[in-house]
């Protein structure tokens, strides 16, 4: 057996989220599918390193299979490619040793957040970017994302749906700012992150930023380990996975 390894991106918008789920349109079974018929009918099982909700996009989401197939990586890539639907795509594929895994294996991920802030809605961008119309204060929010940063039990900033009783995650790096398109972003880097953490921290810096919370507050809402004291949680259409960290 060969072991593929592959980075792909995906337009979250008509997924029902990554995972597998019955009677419902998800990543993972479109790309199982490719492979099925690629493998003349036999399944083949894919790992991600995670999983996204709807509406979530990607724009490296790792994955691995394996394979009897002894097919070159390069062709790989074409060959899944013109048997997928065009909102996902394969970018990259090479062959990796048989211990590799997608999702045991990683060391950091990142995500980013994506705002938009013009008064006017834009139809062409509701899939892909937050609708947030409201004056910010930059200064306070960057003061308060580095409380955030570090280790720390996030019970505050999880969906109270998540199963994990270990609510310990380490921060690495978040950043603030706006690009060259006029959009507000949140980079998030990580050891992992839980269910809804991020849409909950964007939702809470967002409300310091609209001067509802004082930076300082984050401290107390960590401590009170209770998702009622952080704020909202923000939609998936502008949250994308954007890239997956290994050792190498």
């Amino acid at each position: 057996m060969q072991r593929i390894k592959m980075i792909i991106s995906y337009d979250g918008s008509a997924f029902f989220g990554y995972q597998v789920q019955p009677n419902q349109r998800t990543v993972q079974s479109e790309i199982e599918g490719a492979l099925k018929n690629m493998h003349k009918g036999s399944d083949i099982r894919i790992y991600a390193s995670g999983r996204t909700d709807a509406g979530v996009h990607a724009v490296g989401q790792v994955i691995h299979f394996d394979s009897p197939y002894k097919i070159p990586a390069s062709k790989w890539k074409i060959a899944l490619n013109s048997l997928l639907p065009n909102d996902i795509a394969i970018g990259h594929a090479q062959v990796v040793t048989n211990d590799f895994h997608a999702r045991f294996d990683v060391k950091k991920k990142e995500y980013r957040y994506k705002i938009e802030t013009n008064q006017d809605r834009d139809v062409f961008t509701r899939n892909y970017l937050y609708h947030f119309p409201y004056t910010l204060d930059y200064l306070s929010i960057k003061e308060a994302i580095k409380y955030l940063v570090g280790t720390h039990d996030f019970t505050s900033f999880c969906s109270a749906k998540t199963e994990v009783e270990d609510k310990v995650r380490t921060i690495y790096e978040i950043e603030f700012f706006e690009d060259k398109n006029g959009e507000l972003i949140f980079r998030f880097v990580g050891d992992g992150f839980l269910y809804n953490m991020i849409r909950i921290m964007v939702g809470t810096l967002l409300e310091v930023g609209q001067g509802m919370k004082k930076p300082i507050e984050i401290l107390e809402i960590l401590e009170a380990k209770n998702r009622q004291k952080a704020g909202k949680t923000v939609p998936g259409t502008g949250l994308y996975l954007w890239k997956v960290y290994y050792d190498n």
